[in-house]
């Protein structure tokens, strides 16, 4: 089990039925209402999703929802479930991420991706096979960024001198940083950089070398944290309310096979034998033995279960959180 305590999160992709009865404004207005909830409730963290180009709104800039999300919050923290860091020049980011930090009083922390899709990577002008290097440099630039004075960086895509970010973040160092592994090459990056770990794919690929790679370094892989976005519902009757539940899950999950289809890679993402991101359904005590178990399997530290899937009404997800406040989570603590 990990020894880290476990962080009970709430994740937002903001995204919509087209042609259904919410609108975007009406998506944007209730996931800022629902983390204020949140935060009411004692969740620990709210972690947004990023894509581009979809239909269904899917959320292509938290900035602007992460800074009206820590206006309005006072404990809850705030990150993300990952944005792909090469479509983001660094220094820009860096400032970005800064001034979030000083917002929320020092609440940031930032998930990192690679990316994958191709599209995006065409539309920002961005050439895919560079994608490596440009994270590489990215992590080391935004940790120069949040150090004290000016700095200088030379490397493969990236030449900067004399940068001086300010303001500077609230917390030393800036942000924690996480790095998404769907592959063993994930995995290593964030074992290299000191970072948590946002895992997806086989245990095998991902958690093992990961720890292998942390342990070779000399500390300790419980001193990190690993998070996963999972849904859960806590529900008294699963004949009524699965329909709806399997209908928005599967609308949110099935981009992810497009996007997949896409890449030239091969991460084995959905793949039986992968860690589980299926949703979890049931009463209290079932949903609270399942978690249970799945945090002593895969090590996990926090969780983030779907705040508001598309084709669910808020105030369903509401009345989710709080009997996943009251009933589920204070038994997994």
């Amino acid at each position: 089990m990990a020894s880290k305590p476990l962080r009970f999160g709430v994740m937002y992709d903001c995204r919509h039925v087209p042609g259904g009865d919410m609108t975007m404004t009406d998506v944007y207005a209730a996931t800022i209402e629902q983390a204020v909830l949140a935060d009411e409730l004692g969740f620990d963290h709210v972690w947004f999703t990023e894509h581009h180009f979809l239909e269904d709104g899917y959320l292509p800039a938290f900035q602007p929802l992460a800074g009206a999300i820590a206006a309005r919050t006072k404990q809850i923290r705030i990150s993300n479930d990952i944005a792909p860091l090469p479509l983001y020049h660094p220094i820009r980011l860096a400032e970005e991420l800064a001034v979030l930090d000083q917002i929320s009083n020092g609440r940031m922390e930032f998930g990192i991706g690679m990316g994958y899709v191709p599209k995006e990577f065409d539309a920002f002008g961005v050439p895919l096979r560079n994608r490596v290097s440009m994270t590489d440099e990215a992590i080391e630039i935004l940790r120069l960024a949040w150090g004290e004075g000016p700095f200088s960086f030379r490397g493969k895509r990236y030449n900067l001198s004399n940068i001086d970010v300010h303001p500077k973040p609230v917390q030393p160092g800036g942000p924690p940083l996480w790095i998404a592994a769907m592959k063993e090459p994930g995995a290593l990056r964030a074992a290299r950089f000191g970072t948590n770990l946002l895992p997806q794919g086989r245990r095998e690929e991902v958690l093992d070398p990961w720890r292998d790679a942390v342990n070779a370094k000399g500390e300790d892989p419980d001193d990190y944290r690993v998070g996963i976005i999972r849904s859960v519902y806590v529900t008294d009757d699963r004949e009524r309310d699965w329909p709806k539940i399997r209908e928005a899950e599967r609308f949110r999950m099935g981009v992810y096979g497009s996007f997949m289809a896409e890449t030239p890679d091969e991460y084995g993402w959905g793949s039986s034998d992968g860690i589980p991101q299926n949703v979890i359904v049931g009463d209290a005590t079932q949903v609270t033995k399942e978690i249970s178990e799945f945090i002593n399997t895969y090590g996990i530290t926090d969780i983030a279960t779907s705040g508001l899937p598309p084709g669910i009404e808020p105030e369903f997800m509401a009345a989710n959180l709080e009997r996943l406040a009251s009933e589920v989570i204070p038994n997994l603590r």
